[in-house]
This record gives structure tokens, C-alpha cells and sequence, in this order.
């Protein structure tokens, strides 16, 4: 069954209320890796519920809509679709707890043709139950390696374009990854048996379980928090990137930055294997 364009922008989704304590906003942050150090008082502030913040990534988690596309009416040969690109933009600090509504809807379905794939971007407002306010934007995009030639548009809205500087980074912060950070991680978000049993990793091509990649995006996210001053959670307003490779838990990430008008440029690579992880990344800061 291929994809079939018209129903598939038309699709619905059900509202999801995303309910959160303070316990889940720390098990966000001890799965991307914060507390190693735990008499760090900036990292304390995420992992300590004395004067917590949530770490802004962990908006990434709430209100997701389950794995849909596995769903045979989409027409998506969900087996072949790897997560491609994301962004998130805060219009607000997520709280340490509370409730969000989650509107989740299909952006755009670009058609790279036969044999090259097609692109799917999901939208996700969360919105505040309390106050009605939009808290943040996200955008994923998903390549369909299986699905090009079904009739759709070949281009899709403009994106921008980020070029990593050919100059030695501003600054790098390393951090070694738990070996039990997939089995932390995935308590808060997806539960892919890929992130966790040795068996199915090897069946998806794997030595061993990998570490999700919005899990690298958080600790991207926190690397750059941290390199920006005092590591203030508000701070931060824009974060996209390009995902390149996967991560095993226990290699060291390392985030170089560059400082550059249009916003703080990244790229993670793990040291292990000097191998990029995440590419073309951009941070926007207040």
C-alpha cells in the first residue's frame, strides 16, 4: 500500500493531556545524563527538587501520539523510517510540573521520488492547561526510506539551512554517557525494545541496544545551556538539528560550538569512534 497524500495530511489526532510531577521531570534529566556530578549545584537544579528546573528538551517527550505510523492505513513501511531531523521552539519555560495538551498534526509529506524516499514533518503545539498558553513548537522530521513515487509534492516549506563554520569551535563541552542510559531514558519516553534488548538490536543491524536519539538531543541541549552562563533552563528559546548517527550508551559526546550572529551552531561527535552524531544544529538563546 503506498502513501496516499490527501489522507494523510488530512489525518487526525486526538488531543493528548500530558500530566507531570516533579519525579518525572528529574527522570528526564537523569536520562540524558545530568547528576553525575551531584554536588554540582547546576546540574542539581535538575535532578534536585529544591528550586527545580525542567530541562527545556523534555518538552520533546509530552504529548507524543504513539508510534502511528506503524498504523496500515498511513501507507508508511514503518520498518524503514529513521528519525531524520528535529526542532523545538519555546514560546515559554516549561514548569517544573504540571498539565499540557498536546495537538500533534501533519505538517507536510514531501516526495523525494522512486527509490529516494519520502519526508514526513509532524507538528506538536503544547499548550498549557492552566493558562491556555502555547508553550512550545516542535517539528519532526522522518525519513520514509521505503516510500518515494507515490505522486506527492517534491518540495516542501523552506527550512534553513545551517553550515557548520570551517574553523575550530568557540568551545566543546564532553560527556560520557551512562551504560544504563537507554534503560533510564526510555521510562519517559519511548519504549522501543530497540533501546533495550540486545535481541532486537541485532535484528535491526545493531551490536547492541542504541541510545534514542532525542536522548543525544537533550544532552546536546543541556551542553549548550551550560556553555551559554549560568545554565538558566529559560534561556533558551530555538533548538534544531540534523540527526547523523546513532549513539551506544556509555560513548563520550562531545559538543563543539560556534558563536555566530544568527545563533549558537553545534555538532556532537562521539569521541569513541570520532563519529557525528548530530549535525547542522543551531541554538537560539534570549
Amino acid at each position: 500500500m503506498a502513501i496516499d497524500y490527501a489522507k494523510l495530511m488530512a489525518r487526525r489526532f486526538a488531543d493528548q493531556t500530558h500530566c507531570y510531577t516533579w519525579r518525572d521531570t528529574i527522570l528526564y534529566a537523569l536520562g540524558v545524563g545530568l547528576g553525575s556530578n551531584p554536588v554540582d549545584p547546576r546540574e542539581l537544579r535538575f535532578v534536585y527538587e529544591k528550586g527545580l528546573q525542567a530541562l527545556p528538551t523534555m518538552a520533546v517527550v509530552l504529548g507524543h501520539p504513539g508510534f502511528w505510523v506503524s498504523d496500515p492505513d498511513t501507507g508508511i513501511s514503518f520498518r524503514n523510517v529513521v528519525h531524520g531531523e528535529q526542532s523545538l521552539t519555546i514560546h515559554a519555560p516549561l514548569p517544573a510540573e504540571g498539565t499540557l495538551v498536546a495537538r500533534n498534526s501533519v505538517d507536510e509529506v514531501i516526495d523525494k521520488g522512486e527509490g529516494r524516499g519520502a519526508i514526513l514533518r509532524v507538528r506538536r503545539d503544547l499548550i498549557d492547561q492552566a493558562t491556555g498558553a502555547l508553550q512550545s513548537t516542535q517539528v519532526m522530521s522522518m525519513f520514509c526510506r521505503a516510500d518515494g513515487g507515490f505522486g506527492g509534492p517534491p518540495t516542501g516549506k523552506p527550512q534553513p539551512e545551517v553550515t557548520i563554520p570551517d574553523r575550530l569551535p568557540d568551545m566543546s563541552i564532553n560527556r560520557t554517557t551512562l551504560p544504563q542510559a537507554a534503560l533510564i531514558y526510555r521510562l519517559s519516553a519511548d519504549l522501543n525494545p530497540l533501546h533495550a534488548d540486545p535481541a532486537a538490536a541485532e535484528t535491526a543491524g545493531f551490536a547492541r541496544p542504541i541510545l534514542h536519539g532525542l536522548a543525544t538531543f537533550g544532552i546536546a541541549g543541556h551542553a549548550l545551556l551550560a556553555a551559554s552562563g549560568d545554565g538558566d533552563a529559560g534561556a533558551l528559546r530555538e533548538l534544531n538539528c540534523r540527526f547523523s548517527a546513532p549513539v551506544f550508551p556509555g560513548e563520550t559526546l562531545r559538543t563543539d560550538m560556534w558563536i555566530e550572529p544568527t545563533g549558537t551552531l553545534f555538532r556532537c561527535t562521539v569521541l569513541e569512534r570520532d563519529k557525528v552524531v548530530l549535525d547542522r544544529g543551531r541554538a537560539v538563546f534570549n
